[in-house]
């Protein structure tokens, strides 16, 4: 029952969060949801990537790893990230550009790393965290240190050079590193269907290269947690590289201000029955939990309010700063 409050408490967080940057990246809306001053301004501003809807992948997977396993991320990175053990308020701040962002204002959503838990980057080219996480695990393996590498991606991510050259390198060099696929089942605004050849192809991809995989409901946390528990373990007893295939499904449009139009509303229906937060909750409910469950939703609403208080009232980067984190090429590369 401890298990599935933790998992809650996870999930509820990241949903606050991203609800928050959503109308922050609109104007006029709470947190959520209910309108609000019209007049409101645009804090976020730029591409928001939400992952709505996905919520237990990033609960359930990261619920087995400490502060010294490494972890890359997407351009939907805000779930991975919170799970991790990232500040929520540093985050907010970057994503409204201030001083006090973990990038200093000036990275922004799809940048955001906190490597004093692991968190090694969201990053806004597809599948570009597969090679980021091998190389990390790679250099694990070899200065024998006791932790594992984890890479997220989506399904879109399988159709890209990356994706065979990241499994191949860590299965030929038997790397402890975890593969998560977050299949939402579309790429930006397109099914991924039609352009991805062969059946569950992200799991018989990887096990074309000898490398297990399992598949699980995306959203059902506990299972998500079950498998992700037994596979981080084989990955820590030096089984070599795994692959967890999770179904699941993305709420929202690709970016906070994408109305999704494309997608047939039947579906986006029936998806929204199978919210991962409400199956959660609805088991907590039933186990005789709904006070903890309600508890934990309201401290994440006051966690994520502060957080946005703060973000507003933090100041922005100086002038100067746009010089600062410049990688110069060579003397007089920039005259």
């Amino acid at each position: 029952m401890t298990e599935l409050l933790d998992l809650y408490r996870t999930m509820v967080r990241i949903r606050a969060f991203e609800d928050a940057a959503e109308a922050a990246s609109q104007g006029g809306v709470s947190w959520g949801g209910a309108a609000t001053d019209q007049a409101s301004p645009v804090h976020v501003k730029g591409p928001l990537h939400l992952s709505t809807g996905q919520e237990a992948v990033a609960a359930g997977v990261c619920q087995h790893l400490t502060a010294r396993d490494l972890l890359t991320s997407t351009h939907r990175g805000h779930g991975h990230t919170l799970a991790k053990g990232a500040d929520a308020t540093r985050m907010m701040c970057e994503l409204f550009g201030r001083a006090s962002g973990y990038n200093g204002g000036k990275g922004g959503s799809m940048h955001i790393a906190d490597f004093s838990v692991g968190m090694l980057g969201a990053n806004g080219v597809v599948t570009a965290g597969l090679p980021i996480a091998v190389g990390a695990a790679h250099a694990l393996k070899l200065q024998r240190i006791d932790a594992i590498a984890v890479s997220f991606f989506g399904d879109g991510a399988i159709n890209r050079g990356p994706f065979l050259e990241a499994l191949n390198w860590a299965q030929v060099y038997q790397l402890p590193v975890l593969f998560v696929c977050e299949d939402n089942r579309i790429s930006a605004t397109t099914r991924s269907a039609p352009m991805t050849a062969g059946t569950q192809a992200a799991s018989a991809r990887a096990e074309s290269l000898g490398i297990a995989a399992t598949r699980v409901d995306g959203n059902d946390v506990e299972a998500v947690s079950e498998a992700a528990r037994a596979l981080i373990a084989e990955v820590r007893a030096g089984g070599g590289p795994r692959l967890l295939h999770a179904l699941t499904y993305r709420q929202k449009g690709h970016v906070s201000v994408d109305p999704a139009t494309y997608r047939d509303p039947r579906e986006v229906a029936q998806a929204l029955k199978d919210d991962p937060i409400a199956r959660a909750r609805e088991r907590l409910h039933a186990r005789g939990q709904a006070e903890p469950a309600a508890r934990i939703e309201a401290e994440a609403r006051a966690e994520i309010d502060a957080a946005l208080t703060a973000a507003a009232a933090a100041p922005l980067p100086a002038a100067s700063a746009a010089y600062t984190d410049v990688l110069t090429l060579g003397e007089g590369f920039w005259k």
